[in-house]
């Protein structure tokens, strides 16, 4: 054979691997995560520099976006409820957390379940239920308070600002729970045993030792929680609305009213975006230049502490908060739903199932509602599954070049407020020539995104946790890479998969901030609804719809507590 043809012959392996399937793979998850994440990104950042009409390249939008105090107002209004939201949710959360770790407090179980119900129950559902608690006039607090005291004044009023953070912060501890809690089951007793034995008392212990160490989940879920209430939509626009208090959000919304700004809107988000990107640089510096490290390891004995009266103290936090977060809102909602009119109260003469039967056989929307909340949450949930765990599997294992790439994209919604992704999905796919505006494609497609991070996370964890021996043995049995995966790592991953295939579903089931600018009139879902409804001013109907999305939710919890464990919305890493 002639040294010219040798080339040629070596050269066909090397063109041919470019057509293997772990390579074709490669390739469709690269697309699939530009479509998904860098598209509406890089759109959003190219149409704030746009003339609307003629597309030519300008900075007029962010002097229209910045150019009203009553814009700049409503940026500084959302970083101060983020600061107050985030700052209640940790003075709520972390005493809880220490209690149900640390101490010998009964009810741990009860406090378990106050905080899983307070975390799957949507925070404008919250916020319709405080309405109805501390509204000015009406709300059941202030019309007891009024018959006891004969005051004119009502006692609380939730629309402030103080009660629109309050109630958001009553349905985002749970975030800071788990968070610090998690840290605190890691931590050995071996160091507070030291510290007492120098005298130290259980407080000061808890204070000086305890609380430290985990400092970074402190921090971590603080930040959390601030990043979520910026990007909030619902508890702001139910509440703050009334009230006149503008947030970033609520601006975005008006930019969408007749006539659409969809440049003015994308000049105001980007800072959303670098807030965001500059929160979690904060958070990096600081956890660099001071760090607590317990050196005890993973095996250090953990004991009880012994809180004697004190026990009881903690219980009563708990349950104050369970009562404030769970109990309360949701006898009010369970009431007005069933109720011919909320304010007459509880009797058996107000009672009727009419609300109900409304929603589900004569109105013209709900009943599709509810079929479109199912199916797009659903289908996001397993786009946003499946893409996870290809782009894990690649990660974890190392299979091509450039792997954390692909890492990077599936994490990068995370420093992504939803309300921007939203905004971006618009921008990139509501026009021609795709024309997707306001069909079920372009809510699932932004659901995916947005949730994608959750199901990375998940699956990354889950893949790391199988040993790639296995799969080894089987590709040396003649198995291929593909076949092993579905016959050997897939049925190993099931339960973990499928535990944080339902996580996405629920919280993509309640999700508002970016429903709110993508639906149309066809694909309205039962959150979006949800805010119509309120909007109306009829609070029965409001409360019997989520009182129906309610049960929906709790379905799912249900599925997923018996196939996966109970604990399966609360162990993701």
């Amino acid at each position: 054979m002639s040294s010219s043809v040798l080339p040629a012959v070596a050269a066909r392996p090397s063109r041919l691997r470019l057509f293997e399937p772990i390579t074709l793979l490669w390739v469709a998850l690269i697309a699939a995560l530009l479509v998904l994440v860098a598209a509406p990104l890089l759109k959003l950042l190219v149409i704030s520099f746009e003339e609307q009409d003629t597309g030519v390249f300008t900075i007029q939008n962010y002097f229209t976006a910045y150019g009203r105090q009553r814009y700049i107002d409503a940026l500084i209004n959302s970083l101060l409820l983020g600061t107050l939201s985030a700052a209640i949710s940790t003075v709520i959360a972390v005493p809880m957390a220490w209690a149900v770790s640390r101490t010998d407090m009964p009810g741990k179980g009860f406090t378990w379940a106050m905080v899983l119900a307070a975390f799957i129950m949507p925070p404008y559902l919250g916020a319709i239920g405080w309405i109805l608690l501390a509204g000015p006039n009406s709300g059941w607090i202030n019309v007891v308070w009024r018959g006891l005291t004969g005051a004119t004044d009502p006692l609380v009023n939730i629309y402030t600002f103080t009660g629109m953070a309050f109630v958001i912060a009553l349905h985002s501890f749970p975030l800071v729970f788990i968070f610090v809690k998690s840290a605190l089951d890691l931590v050995s007793s071996e160091m507070e045993d030291a510290a007492n034995i120098l005298g130290a008392g259980t407080w000061t212990a808890m204070r000086k030792v305890t609380l430290p160490l985990v400092w970074p989940s402190i921090l971590g879920g603080f930040i959390l929680i601030f990043l979520e209430t910026i990007a909030l939509f619902g508890t702001p626009a139910i509440i703050g609305i009334p009230a006149r208090i503008n947030v970033v959000t609520t601006q975005l919304w008006q930019f969408f009213e007749d006539p659409v700004r969809v440049e003015v809107a994308a000049a105001y988000a980007i800072p959303l975006l670098l807030i965001t990107m500059g929160m979690i640089a904060v958070q990096k510096l600081m956890l660099s230049r001071k760090g607590f490290v317990s050196q005890t390891g993973k095996g250090g004995e953990r004991r009880e502490v012994k809180l004697g009266p004190w026990r009881w103290v903690m219980l009563g936090w708990c349950v104050a908060v369970a009562m404030l977060s769970v109990v309360k809102p949701l006898t009010v909602l369970l009431q007005a739903s069933f109720a011919k009119a909320w304010g007459r109260g509880f009797s058996f003469d107000n009672l009727t199932l009419r609300n109900y039967e409304f929603l589900l056989f004569e109105h013209d929307v709900a009943p599709r509602a509810v079929w479109n909340t199912v199916w797009f949450s659903g289908a996001s949930a397993t786009i946003a599954g499946v893409l996870a765990l290809l782009v894990a599997y690649i990660v974890v294992r190392k299979l091509m070049r450039f792997a954390d790439a692909l890492g990077f994209l599936a994490m990068a919604p995370f420093v992504i407020p939803g309300i921007v992704m939203a905004i971006g999905f618009y921008a990139a796919y509501a026009g021609p020539p795709l024309s997707l505006y306001g069909s079920g494609l372009l809510i699932i497609l932004a659901f995916a995104a947005r949730f994608l991070p959750i199901a990375y996370a998940n699956s990354q964890a889950a893949i790391r946790a199988v040993h790639p021996e296995m799969e080894e043995a089987a590709r040396i049995l003649g198995s291929g890479r593909l076949h092993a995966i579905r016959k050997v790592t897939a049925p190993l991953l099931k339960t973990s998969l499928l535990g944080g295939w339902l996580v996405v579903f629920i919280v993509a089931s309640r999700e508002l901030s970016a429903a709110i600018f993508l639906v149309g009139p066809r694909t309205r879902t039962m959150s979006v609804l949800l805010y119509d409804l309120s909007e109306q001013g009829n609070f029965e109907v409001v409360a019997a719809f989520g009182g129906i999305l309610l049960f929906i939710t709790m379905v799912i919890v249900g599925i997923g507590m018996k196939l996966v464990g109970r604990d399966f919305m609360l162990r993701r890493e």
